[in-house]
């Protein structure tokens, strides 16, 4: 088998496209934060949003998993 041209850390397809769908739902959230009409709350929210995300970072685990009944 050919040796692969991509460089070694590059995202595969799958991994390329969950990413993707999490900057999607980061922007919503933050579309939807920007909604919110108090300013303290706005900014309590924002940064809750992105010390989760920052959090969750390295997840790797889909949720809910493949064959439950979400899907």
């Amino acid at each position: 088998m050919a040796a692969s041209r991509l460089p070694p850390g590059a995202l595969t397809l799958k991994q390329f496209l969950r990413r993707q769908q999490v900057l999607l739902l980061y922007r919503r959230i933050l579309q939807a934060i920007r909604q919110v009409p108090d300013a303290s709350d706005r900014k309590y929210l924002k940064n809750w949003a992105r010390e989760e995300f920052k959090r969750n970072k390295s997840a790797t685990e889909e949720w809910p998993p493949v064959g439950s009944p979400a899907y």
